[in-house]
């Protein structure tokens, strides 16, 4: 090994500078595999594209990939082939474990490895909490909540055998900020979602896994959030709310939400946000991005929140987990 300081520094050198050529070629200075759940629109397919821009290796999951969302996949091929990127589509879908682990085994079978899972796979629904059915908000909990657990267990055994990883979590900023009425299921989903993002975060750090949780508030336009909403199974519960003081009160939240939202909100700026995370070093990774522009007071709210659980876990000796092991450097 070369002990000599000045050429050690300036091989250093060497590699900023190549590092800094690759980035302005819209080539990652280190290329990643990446899997996305939830990929064939909104946040996902957009994310997928950036990341693959950016010169990683992205795996834009859905399920029903020669069905439904066949047009999605010749989208991405096509997006592939223009750009000259590594943009993949894989069947996956978040319901199913035995779909997650097949999903994860292709992705290792091409690639040979893994290193980021963005949990992105979502559903909402709009209306009024009593009428929807509690299967309906078990089915809610299952798509936003249990299928990351689905494809944690397909993926993290790689991820913790490369000694290195990143898992990033696509919350919302309904989990800590404001919360307007006519979207409790999918509020509560979204915070079952972040609790168990921050908890998982702290039992992946000594295995060298670092996690962002991304935290984006509410975009009207963009997404297929709203325009894919799901209603109440029990219409006959809803149409009370609609004849009773609760008349037009959809169309109320609605407007109230366009109102806060910014003209020149793009949702695009997530995409942007997840990428940066990615590109950002070891160990210098944010914990949590908030990418709000209605300000919702989910940030200060999260500051505040984060920043307890930081001393409660340095008050009983845990303090090692706020920041992933370099067990590479070890090896």
């Amino acid at each position: 090994m070369d002990q000599q300081p000045g050429v050690a520094c300036q091989r250093r050198f060497c590699v900023l500078i190549a590092n800094s050529l690759k980035r302005q070629k819209g080539e990652a200075a280190v290329k990643y595999v990446v899997v996305i759940t939830g990929a064939s629109s909104g946040f996902g397919a957009l994310t997928a594209r950036r990341l693959a821009e950016a010169g990683h290796t992205v795996y834009a999951t859905m399920r029903e990939t020669g069905g439904r969302n066949a047009k999605q996949v010749e989208a991405a091929r096509k997006f592939a082939a223009e750009k000259n990127v590594d943009l993949r589509t894989a069947e996956l879908d978040v319901s199913s474990q035995e779909s997650a682990d097949r999903a994860v085994q292709q992705v290792l079978g091409a690639a040979g490895r893994l290193d980021i899972i963005i949990h992105n796979a979502g559903h909402m629904v709009f209306g009024p909490a009593e009428a929807f059915t509690p299967e309906q908000l078990a089915e809610l909990y299952d798509v936003n909540v249990l299928s990351t657990q689905r494809v944690n267990r397909a993926a993290l055994p790689q991820l913790r055998k490369q000694k290195r990883g990143l898992v990033v979590w696509v919350s919302s900023s309904s989990a800590a900020g404001g919360t307007p009425p006519y979207l409790a299921p999918y509020f509560a989903a979204k915070a079952g979602l972040d609790a168990l993002a921050v908890v998982y975060a702290r039992e992946l750090t000594r295995w060298g896994i670092e996690t962002s949780i991304i935290v984006p508030g509410a975009f009207t336009g963009g997404t297929n959030h709203f325009a894919h909403a799901g209603s109440p199974a029990d219409q006959a519960r809803a149409a009370e709310y609609e004849a009773g003081p609760y008349a037009g009160f959809a169309n109320d939240v609605l407007k109230g939400f366009s109102s806060i939202v910014p003209a020149d909100a793009d949702v695009s700026a997530v995409a942007d946000a997840i990428v940066k995370v990615v590109d950002a070093p070891f160990g210098r990774r944010p914990f949590r991005v908030h990418i709000d522009p209605s300000q919702d007071g989910a940030e200060v709210v999260n500051a505040v929140s984060d920043r307890v659980r930081v001393e409660l876990l340095r008050r009983i000796g845990l303090g090692d987990l706020l920041s992933p092991r370099d067990l590479t450097a070890q090896s």
